[in-house]
């Protein structure tokens, strides 16, 4: 067990794609390969995302993938676990491994089952996660993706939690699509100290000046480096033609199904087709979309052999 609380994560984070076999039993070992890639690319791990398949996968199957990166001797301290369900019980158990392992933060969505659910009742859920898990080294990362959760995280409740919660609330993801949503968290929330991720690396170059923590992307998942390397140059400078590169392998991707997308990409960079595999209901890409997106990544620069590169972990 883990006694003081974790450094947070700034910077790029990806939301880890999981690989399956065949079976569509989850892939351990090339879990840990991935991770590993990742974080030699600069790249915090938000394993158990939306891009992560995560509610494809049981609360055993997290909890068992999670004790399989920290044996390997993947950090704690850069994990940001996704540890949202529709069940309390659950959310509290997924979240309460997370902490007693010493993630960096916990990334919870709402409860997404019921729809037009009011901020007293999201309230009540976050503030019975906190109480119930009730250990001060939990930093707590909301989750807005209203687009899929059907449940938004307005202002409104971001403060109340803040206001009874200022050591616990960290931060939140906003994967609203909404820039002005986005601005809205950074203008009222950063200078209270709460770091907020955007979800694309196309709006590094706007978020950061302004306060923003980085970005938790999807695509980081096979473009860490030059994300990372973005992050870290806008720090101190402008970087038009990298922001430019990274926005335009982020578009390429939204083009299609992104989680199959990626597993697609990374499987024709490795070589290795079981990371085609999805699990219900997604879908693999079909071959002509596949060779479509293939062909515009090469021409737009993309270098596949970065992914090769995995194969010696």
């Amino acid at each position: 067990m883990i006694d003081a609380r974790p450094t947070r994560l700034r910077g790029v984070l990806a939301p880890v794609v999981t690989p399956f076999h065949a079976n569509l039993e989850a892939n351990a070992t090339e879990f840990v390969r991935h991770c590993r890639w990742l974080l030699e690319n600069g790249a915090g791990l938000a394993i158990f995302g939306t891009n992560s398949e995560a509610n494809s996968l049981s609360v055993a199957e997290r909890i068992r993938l999670t004790d399989t990166l920290l044996e390997a001797g993947v950090p704690a301290a850069s994990m940001m676990p996704g540890t949202g369900t529709s069940s309390l019980t659950d959310t509290v158990l997924l979240t309460r491994h997370a902490v007693d392992a010493g993630a960096a933060g916990v990334l919870i969505l709402p409860p997404f089952f019921y729809k037009k659910i009011s901020d007293d009742g999201l309230f009540a859920y976050y503030a019975e996660v906190i109480e119930r898990i009730g250990d001060a080294r939990m930093s707590l990362y909301l989750y807005n993706i209203p687009a899929l959760s059907g449940v938004p995280i307005t202002l409104e409740l971001i403060e109340r939690l803040l206001k009874r919660y200022p050591e616990t609330i960290a931060g939140v993801k906003d994967s609203s699509g909404d820039w002005h949503n986005t601005k809205a968290m950074i203008d009222v929330f950063a200078r209270d100290g709460l770091d907020i991720f955007p979800a694309s690396e196309a709006l590094l170059s706007t978020a950061l000046p302004l306060g923003a923590a980085g970005c938790i992307s999807a695509t980081a998942n096979v473009n860490p480096g030059d994300i990372a390397l973005l992050c870290e140059r806008l720090r101190n400078e402008k970087a038009t033609a990298l922001q430019e590169k990274v926005t335009l392998i982020r578009k390429l991707f939204e083009t299609v199904p992104m989680i199959p997308a990626m597993k697609q990409v990374i499987a024709y960079g490795t070589d290795d087709r079981d990371w085609m595999t999805v699990r219900p209901p997604l879908e693999q890409l079909k071959p002509d979309g596949t060779a479509m997106l293939i062909d515009a990544l090469t021409t737009a620069g993309f270098d596949f052999k970065r992914l090769k590169h995995r194969l010696a972990h």
